[in-house]
């Protein structure tokens, strides 16, 4: 029995039938059908075009299963577990703008194919290889691709950002990326006009990034995700000996996105909150104004921007803090241990399951309705992709 909890904007199309347009606390609600009597898999794409020989997109059949899909500001993308990325959007195929095609056979080193990861952000999308090269798609008008803007302004194949990559950070209205090497360090590039990037208060008037560049202001302990909205980055740490073990750290713009604080930062600093003192971060969701994270013992901690009702708090007052909300009886226990939280724009989702493939189905149904949020799998070892 799957559970969803839901709060924020609730139009255009509505997600929970007989409310209002602004739902400002938590809603229990379940997914529907979007066919009665709907046989087929889920997890099958039925009908994607592709375009490998530049010739005009034929529809074609293929049974490729997800393992994630993203939506990003004007893109959507899918990785199939065959290591296949089948995007859409209007720099990715200006041509047909709504029509899938495979970008991940559009990568010149044949060799490069296989994709493990994918990261949409602002316009662009970005490929993490087999082979731990990072590639990316789309625009580059703020530098987000490690080119520089002016020679570069966009393109419609991948090309290669950089190597020896382990993992991509992003957001999907984010103009600005990270990349992880093996050594965990981190470089950056695009947009840095509100100080996203970390560099530092000496590089707070840089305000495009147009190449790779090394994050200096790294806490100590192991990255595990970083998450961008437009204005603002949120880093999350695990350290060895601390407790609690995990903490976030953020750097940008307060007043447009919420840091978590009551101050512009240029670096990445804590965010210090009581309501972290003994209790270990699951996961958290960042979008373009407001951050959810899901705390240990089932705490929803919410701050940002909170116009439609997004932090779930009752009301539409702004947070620039941490501060808990109250939730429905949930059946929180043992035995659910697959959860995900996600932000769209306006809205939040608390999904939880008993069973892995159960809400994963659940994320693919909500991917389909083309909602502009966040989306990604928690795989049954525990991992979030």
């Amino acid at each position: 029995m799957n559970d969803c909890l839901f709060f924020g904007r609730n139009d255009e199309p509505k997600f929970i039938k007989n409310e209002s347009d602004t739902i400002t606390k938590p809603i229990q609600f379940k997914f529907e059908n979007e066919k009665e009597n709907e046989n087929e898999n889920e997890k099958q794409i039925k009908q994607i075009s592709l375009d490998e020989l530049n010739q005009n997109p034929q529809k074609i059949q293929i049974e490729e299963n997800i393992q994630k899909v993203t939506v990003g500001y004007a893109n959507e993308a899918i990785l199939t577990k065959e290591g296949n990325v089948f995007a859409k959007g209007r720099n990715i195929n200006p041509k047909n703008p709504n029509e899938f095609i495979n970008i991940s056979s559009l990568i010149e080193d044949t060799n490069d194919r296989i994709i493990q990861d994918i990261v949409s952000g602002y316009k662009s999308i970005y490929l993490l290889t087999s082979n731990q090269n990072a590639y990316g798609i789309g625009s580059n008008k703020y530098g987000q691709l490690g080119f520089d803007y002016k020679t570069l302004e966009e393109t419609e194949k991948p090309i290669l950002m950089m190597k020896n990559v382990s993992k991509i950070f992003s957001g999907n209205s984010s103009r600005h990326v990270f990349l992880l090497n093996s050594n965990q360090e981190l470089f950056g590039c695009g947009d840095n006009k509100y100080g996203q990037l970390g560099l530092g208060e000496s590089r707070k008037k840089e305000e495009t990034i147009q190449k790779l560049t090394k994050i200096q202001s790294i806490p100590k302990g192991k990255i595990i995700d970083t998450k961008s909205g437009s204005c603002h980055s949120i880093m999350f740490i695990e350290k060895e000996d601390e407790n609690p073990k995990r903490k976030l750290y953020s750097t940008g713009d307060y007043q447009l996105n919420g840091l978590g604080k009551n101050k512009d930062t240029y670096e990445f600093t804590e965010i210090e909150s009581s309501l972290f003192e003994n209790d270990n971060i699951l996961e958290f969701s960042v979008d373009d104004e407001h951050t959810l994270i899901l705390v240990s013992n089932s705490k929803l901690i919410v701050f940002g921007n909170n116009e439609y009702g997004e932090l779930g708090t009752g009301d539409t007052n702004e947070q620039s803090i941490p501060i808990q909300i109250e939730l429905p009886k949930l059946r929180f226990n043992k035995e659910i241990s697959n959860y995900h939280i996600s932000c769209g724009v306006y809205q939040s989702f608390l999904y939880y399951s008993p069973s892995f493939s159960n809400l994963e189905e659940d994320l693919i149904k909500l991917f389909r309705r083309k909602e502009f949020c966040n989306i990604s799998f928690k795989t049954e070892n525990g991992e979030i992709i």
